[in-house]
């Protein structure tokens, strides 16, 4: 077989993007988010145990404009693989393979992610949740 002959693997440029294809990969990126911010949460722990100077340190930094942007973020990171996850373990009971359910689920983890981090900033801002 000659060179002109052979299949060519398909690339990105090639395969047109699905909801499924989005979630997989926003799965993946979610989890990477949440093992680094395990670092965030640390500094918050060590400086709570470091004493209250330093821990108004954290609380400044965390109540800050990129601080809240980052901490919506992480909430969003972690509905989303929560959701996504759920998604994938009623899966693994053989349900919810045909391409219309799977397109479904796919969608909902997103939406529902939304919605669990509105929610939990909605208490966390309008309800008295801030410390």
């Amino acid at each position: 077989m000659t060179n002109a002959q052979r299949p060519l693997s398909p690339h990105l440029q090639i395969y047109r993007w699905q909801v499924q294809m989005v979630t997989s990969i926003l799965h993946r990126a979610t989890g990477i988010v949440l093992a680094f911010s395990t670092l965030f949460i640390l500094w918050g722990l060590i400086s709570l145990a470091a004493g209250e100077a330093a821990y108004d340190q954290f609380k400044r930094c965390a109540g800050s404009a990129i601080g809240i942007v980052v901490l919506v973020g992480w909430t969003w990171a972690f509905c989303y693989h929560l959701c996504n996850g759920v998604r994938h373990l009623v899966q693994d009971t053989g349900a919810g393979y045909t391409v219309t359910q799977f397109g479904r689920s796919s969608r909902q983890s997103i939406v529902g992610s939304v919605v669990l981090t509105l929610i939990v900033w909605g208490y966390v801002l309008f309800l008295g949740g801030v410390a």
